[in-house]
């Protein structure tokens, strides 16, 4: 792969053995990080990139911090800005980074903010607070908004709430600026829905549920007043002689060129491998293996598709493997290295002088 490509990890700093963001060099060929530097923010539960690849953005106490990524990989802080709420748990800028999602799960808001011209951070554009109670007393008995993202279309906002099992589809464009409930998806009670992704062409969704242990297929088509969204394949998140009581689906994430989908699993501690097709949006599960950590919280795929990193929250560390799709086998690709209450990684190449990043 050509190009310099960096990763950045958001960890928990409340015990002060962890700055906030780590900063590693990648080396895509070997599949492995090498630790640079790290930087200050409190308590980095979820870090992104931003669509062009110039700006990091982390959640911190303040609310969201925003990095510009130097040429050398490096990050200089742009600024901070609140969300006049409970601190995020999730974030997601839209394609054309003029906004920032912020999925809040302890107070179940969402945030919106605007993005200036230079990837800093501006104001709050709109909020919501979800209301209601859901089926789970002893965890999910009120909202926790999770998973929150702008379509490709650009005229529905869809926003994942884990504790009253649904997602929330709202109207929202440029102009008017404000998020207006059209629709929900109403998932089976005790689901938990956590996460979802869309394919590039926004004609797919694949919605992960954290208690159900399941992924949804769904196609997607822009309608007038609300999307079409039907459901078209149930798949488990893990193999189904790895389920337990403790299984949760934690993430999921899906290779550069769509061609595979990934999603880690906590209790059992494994990642499974999806083959996708790209023209009925299918999956077909190829593999589920153990990843030697605990709790992976994250993972991230690198650039060339046939390597991961798993991020393991409950270890302390981050571990390497090469993908072997043809012998469904997952392969450590290096030592695990230490890294302290990690939470989220991206991967991204470094941009050029005066060019966007590919």
């Amino acid at each position: 792969m050509s190009g310099r490509y960096m990763a950045y990890v958001g960890s928990y700093s409340y015990t002060g053995k962890a700055k906030g963001i780590t900063v590693f060099d990648v080396d895509v060929e070997k599949g492995t990080f090498k630790e640079r530097c790290e930087m200050e923010v409190n308590n980095s539960s979820y870090v992104i990139a931003s669509s062009d690849g110039k700006t990091l953005y982390s959640i911190a106490d303040e609310g969201v911090v925003s990095f510009r990524i130097l040429q050398n990989g490096a990050l200089a802080r742009l600024n901070s800005a609140p969300i006049r709420g409970m601190r995020g748990c999730h974030l997601c800028s839209d394609l054309e980074d003029k906004f920032i999602f912020v999925s809040g799960y302890h107070d179940g808001k969402t945030t919106i903010l605007s993005l200036n011209k230079d990837g800093s951070v501006g104001g709050i554009v709109d909020g919501v607070y979800d209301k209601g109670y859901g089926s789970v007393a002893e965890r999910n008995f009120r909202p926790h908004v999770t998973c929150t993202r702008r379509m490709p279309d650009n005229k529905y906002v869809l926003s994942v709430d884990n504790g009253v099992d649904q997602v929330k589809i709202y109207r929202f464009n440029d102009k008017e600026q404000k998020m207006v409930q059209v629709d929900a998806i109403r998932c089976d009670l005790e689901s938990a829905p956590r996460h979802f992704r869309f394919s590039r062409d926004g004609r797919f969704l694949y919605l992960m549920y954290e208690l159900k242990n399941v992924i949804d297929v769904f196609t997607y088509e822009t309608g007038d007043r609300a999307p079409v969204i039907e459901k078209i394949q149930t798949i488990p998140s893990t193999a189904p002689e790895r389920t337990s009581q403790l299984t949760a689906a934690c993430t999921i994430r899906m290779s550069e060129d769509e061609t595979h989908l990934f999603c880690s699993n906590a209790g059992d501690n494994s990642v499974s491998v999806y083959e996708r097709d790209a023209q009925t949006g299918l999956l077909k599960l190829l593999c589920c293996l153990p990843i030697s950590g605990d709790y992976p919280k994250d993972i991230a795929i690198f650039p060339d598709g046939n390597h991961l990193a798993s991020i393991n929250h409950g270890s302390n560390s981050i571990s390497f493997f090469q993908v072997e799709y043809k012998e469904k086998l997952l392969v450590m690709s290096g030592r695990s290295i230490s890294v302290n209450e990690p939470n989220c990684c991206v991967i991204t190449k470094v941009p050029t002088r005066g060019k966007k990043a590919d």
